[in-house]
């Protein structure tokens, strides 16, 4: 073992570190892969994106994820098989990733493995006194580092919650070294299966990350439901709607909405069930399917929307699917006159890496950084390391 402390040490040490960032979301869409280069750590760090790939899950293993996906109650042998097939599924996919780059795996000092969340359970969601609040994702760091060689860094949400955290959204962390301009108000929108955004003011004492409500994980699951496609692909179906304001207002009226940030949530909440739930309170199961996924839609602009109007913000920057859904960013265009939107590729991120790059800062800061405080936030260095053989 002792190799391989010698070996995280001269990482620590190097003046630049190759770092893969491996993310998954919660809409299940496959496995980001960014290849990436940091020097220095903190709110010194400086980045560089070299690659950048989705490797796609086929649709069994979509379908066995589902099986234990944010229920409850499920197969216990399926969850613990899928620990482990995730992560060597993970590891497979990295070393097929770095064929096809020319890259050598010697060659990557780390990866930042976010794995696969199913099951997120803040105690305001739960409720349950004598529980904490709790997150599992799967998908094991040690079969990715022994099948890959790379030493592995993964499950960074468990120290943030041990610290006092929710375990989410970590974007915080990485967003508020890499968007941050001094003078400039800034807020970064992250549209994933869920809306998280990091408001990052001219004074960094007044920065804010949270969770504020559904991204596409209520229309992507409309969408497998009864389209039979994985999403709203250019937002043909949400344009080919009616919004149904009964509908809308139901949806908007969850105490979530009310909580004081920072707060996270997931489909564990924002699911098919809580919109049946809202037809019925709403009288509108009759509604064409056309207008449930426009109204899903706009669901997801308005609480975008009204975040965004109780903030002063100067420039917004749209990460995530949701960036690539026409129908939510023309509504916040039409609503937020007065602020410039962009994708992050205007901050030099890619939109689509974001997630990846953000948990490769994060392994990045475990090996180089310090812990920093932001805001209410833990000021922790976040994962745990497994060593190849």
């Amino acid at each position: 073992m002792i190799h391989n402390i010698k070996r995280l040490h001269h990482i620590a040490e190097k003046n630049e570190r190759l770092i893969i960032g491996l993310m998954s979301g919660t809409s299940l869409d496959g496995l980001d892969i960014a290849l990436c280069s940091f020097k220095y750590s903190g709110f010194n760090t400086k980045f560089k994106l070299k690659k950048f790939k989705t490797f796609v899950y086929t649709s069994d293993l979509k379908k066995d994820v589902l099986e234990i996906f944010a229920k409850k109650q499920v197969d216990l042998q399926k969850l613990t098989l899928l620990n482990a097939k995730i992560g060597d599924l993970h590891a497979q996919m990295i070393l097929e990733t770095l064929t096809e780059w020319e890259v050598e795996p010697k060659d990557v000092d780390l990866i930042a493995s976010h794995g696969q969340t199913i099951y997120h359970a803040p105690k305001r969601l739960h409720g349950l006194p004598d529980y904490l609040n709790a997150t599992l994702q799967i998908g094991d760091g040690d079969h990715i580092a022994v099948k890959t060689g790379i030493i592995t860094i993964s499950d960074f949400r468990q120290k943030h919650i041990a610290a006092g955290g929710e375990g989410a959204p970590l974007a915080l962390y990485g967003d508020v070294i890499l968007g941050s301009k001094a003078g400039e108000n800034r807020l970064l929108l992250n549209i994933g299966g869920i809306a998280n955004i990091t408001y990052l003011p001219g004074q960094r004492d007044e920065i804010l990350c949270t969770d504020i409500g559904p991204g596409n994980t209520i229309i992507d699951a409309a969408c497998r439901k009864y389209f039979n496609v994985p999403f709203d692909e250019d937002a043909k179906i949400a344009f080919s709607g009616t919004i149904n304001e009964q509908l809308l207002n139901e949806l908007s009226r969850h105490p979530f909405f009310e909580e004081q940030s920072p707060k996270t949530t997931g489909p564990e909440l924002f699911n098919l069930d809580y919109v049946l739930k809202a037809q019925q309170l709403s009288n509108t199961t009759d509604i064409a399917l056309n207008d449930l996924v426009a109204t899903l839609s706009m669901f997801t602009a308005r609480v975008i929307i009204n975040t965004v109007k109780d903030l002063k913000v100067d420039a917004l920057f749209v990460s995530g699917g949701g960036a690539r859904n026409p129908f939510i960013i023309n509504q916040l265009k039409s609503s937020l006159p007065g602020i410039t939107i962009n994708d992050t590729n205007a901050l030099g991120i890619d939109p689509d890496a974001k997630e990846a790059i953000l948990f490769a800062l994060l392994a990045n800061e475990a090996v180089a950084g310090e812990p920093i405080k932001i805001g209410n936030n833990p000021a922790v260095l976040m994962g745990k390391f497994s060593f190849p053989v």
